[in-house]
């Protein structure tokens, strides 16, 4: 079992920026490959990024590559997603995942992939 708690969301104007933190508990994080989604209202669930076991191997989508960036800090069971540029069309709920059977170095696109998943964090861009 893994239990991901993500923070940070909430609302900024448009060029703006804010930091997503997840937390991650019940299993060694340092062996979990971990991503990012968004899902704005009447839409699917979109993969924002990618990031394997080190950190080493990270994937953007098109849409937000050079805006964002991931990190993780395995030993505080932390992923990082920093969000800058920030647009109205980034306004989505932010979900971490974790894929606990991914092999290293690997980034996990797919969603169907992802085992476990946390509650999510409301981001709002005002323009």
């Amino acid at each position: 079992q893994v239990q991901l708690v993500e923070s940070g969301g909430g609302l900024v104007q448009a060029g703006g920026s804010l930091r997503l933190s997840c937390a991650a508990s019940g299993r060694s994080f340092s062996s979990t490959a971990m991503g990012w989604f968004r899902q704005a209202p009447g839409k699917e669930r979109e993969l924002v990024g990618a990031i394997d076991w080190t950190g080493g191997s990270i994937y953007y989508a098109d849409y937000v590559k050079g805006r964002f960036t991931i990190s993780r800090d395995n030993a505080k069971n932390t992923v990082y997603l920093q969000m800058n540029s920030l647009k109205p069309e980034d306004t989505a709920v932010y979900y971490c995942a974790a894929d606990v059977d991914a092999r290293p170095l690997r980034v996990v696109v797919r969603l169907s992939e992802y085992d476990y998943w946390g509650q999510g964090t409301q981001v709002t861009v005002s323009s």
